[in-house]
């Protein structure tokens, strides 16, 4: 058998055994197929600066350019293997079973691993090599497929439509654990406290400005999962444990049986650059969190809030910031729907002021009081700040590249939750600072959209840049800091060619 033949083997044992590690996965009822532990596993134990530089390069996409990497780094490999199995079938074989058990260590490092997750990956790889057996035979020519281009072609194509049927069963038997139509069943109660309507002048309304209200299907998405949670509402419960007088357990029912608010609150992700797009601000309908607390009597020792995950992740804030005045709410809803099963199904946190990390816990299934000095949450054991307020930023929405006009809008939303904004300035090129308009303020925790009107500008390549200045009379400082620990900071500027 020639190389090529044998690099298309590799490649069809190698989708074998990723097709029926699907199957298996799916039949036993995981959501978790052998890819998927391993991008977990990957995404737990990726170094700082890479996960960083992938945030960066792919934003919100990043978990898809993730699996990308790994089938492509499979689909390689598999294609050595298969070559290698040309001169020695052991070679591919024991390959493909060096695969498997790496699969095995990745389901076993995820908090839930059963039956299924282990045995996808032994199943699987079993198959594989089954696979590539028939493609190649046992020795260099030992079964016609070594001699027989047509009848290799014959078994290529039916290993090719096999792998592709069971992935799609595997897939499809995945899928049954689909929170859609518990959320489909939800109707949110009106909320005891409604938000004041939104006045018309806090948009602007200028082409290319982000809107007050991030639409749910453009909120970003940032987390530690290559797969969405998956929680039923009618199953779901909230534990509030750890130092309390007393453990309370909620049901979904009984949350929204409460008397909950609606707020509008920016959130944004510690990991997002100047001028990024990892922040986004909506109408949040929930239960104010302390009250549920207290529910449960605040130990005197408590100073953390941790909140779980139901896939394990992790975050803590102070307890103090609960008492301090600012929005959080154990939050049922978003823009008027049922939370997104992206951004949280059925509950999630949304504490205002606090980047992401240290706060929004999504798929929220249990509240723990404890103390700073026991326990570190997920990312502050990676590194990351302890405490982590969201620091006073500004973007230019508009214009990008290229602009014409006698007068061009210069346009975007400048965001400093708890504090608002007060005031907003635009620097063309190195001259003055000039004041631009505001929106109308809904309130401090919620971003504000700006607008310069840019009269008689020169052709040729500008350098816009802005600055904000929050409530408490700080302005956004000018030095540029990365994001990790603790956010970034810095002016934005974008550069515009004016025709």
């Amino acid at each position: 058998m020639d190389e090529r033949r044998g690099a298309l083997a590799g490649l069809l044992a190698g989708g074998a055994a990723l097709a029926v590690g699907e199957l298996v996965a799916g039949v036993g009822g995981s959501r978790r197929a052998p890819v998927i532990a391993v991008g977990d596993l990957v995404i737990d134990n990726v170094p700082r600066p890479v996960k960083d530089l992938a945030i960066e390069s792919f934003g919100t996409n990043d978990k898809v350019a993730l699996l990308v990497g790994i089938y492509a780094v499979i689909a390689v490999i598999a294609a050595l293997l298969g070559v290698a199995s040309t001169s020695r079938f052991a070679t591919g074989a024991g390959g493909i079973a060096v695969f498997g058990a790496f699969g095995v260590l990745a389901a076993l490092s995820g908090d839930d691993a059963g039956a299924a997750e282990v045995l996808a990956p032994v199943v699987g790889a079993l198959a594989g090599i089954g696979t590539l057996r028939v493609l190649v035979g046992g020795d260099r020519a030992s079964t016609p497929a070594a001699a027989d281009r047509r009848q290799f072609l014959v078994l290529a194509l039916g290993a090719g439509a096999a792998s592709l049927t069971v992935a799609s069963i595997g897939r499809f038997l995945q899928g049954r654990g689909s929170a859609a139509a518990s959320r489909l069943g939800v109707v949110l109660p009106r909320a005891t406290t409604p938000a004041p309507a939104i006045p018309v002048s806090a948009d602007l309304g200028i082409d290319g400005l982000s809107p007050f209200l991030t639409p749910n299907a453009d909120f970003y998405r940032i987390d530690v999962n290559l797969i969405v949670p998956q929680v039923e509402a009618e199953g779901w419960r909230l534990r509030i444990t750890g130092l309390v007088d007393r453990e309370v357990e909620l049901t979904y029912a009984d949350v929204l049986a409460m008397d909950l608010v609606e707020e509008d609150v920016t959130l944004a992700c510690v990991s997002n650059e100047v001028g990024g797009g990892l922040v986004g601000n909506a109408r949040w309908l929930g239960a104010p969190l302390l009250p549920l607390l207290e529910r449960a009597g605040i130990g005197d020792r408590a100073d953390q809030v941790v909140a779980r995950s139901t896939d394990g992740f992790t975050v803590g804030f102070p307890v103090d910031a609960l008492r301090d005045g600012r929005v959080a709410l154990l939050a049922v809803g978003m823009n008027g729907e049922p939370l997104p099963i992206r951004h949280g199904f059925p509950a999630r946190l949304v504490v205002a002021g606090l980047y992401g990390y240290v706060s929004a816990t999504k798929w929220l299934e249990e509240i723990e009081l404890t103390r700073f000095d026991a326990f570190d949450p997920y990312w502050i054991k990676r590194g990351w700040a302890v405490e982590a307020p969201i620091k006073t930023q500004s973007r230019i929405d508009t214009p990008r590249g290229r602009a014409s006009g006698a007068t061009i809008p210069v346009a975007g939303v400048a965001w400093a939750p708890t504090r608002g904004i007060a005031k907003v300035e635009v620097r063309i090129d190195d001259g003055d600072w000039d004041d631009c308009e505001l929106s109308a303020e809904v309130g401090s925790d919620t971003w504000r959209q700006w607008l310069y009107r840019w009269e008689d500008a020169e052709p040729g390549r500008h350098q816009l840049t802005v600055r904000a200045t929050d409530g408490d009379g700080e302005t956004q400082p000018q030095e540029r800091v990365e994001p990790f620990p603790d956010g970034a900071t810095g002016w934005h500027s974008v550069s515009v060619t004016v025709e």
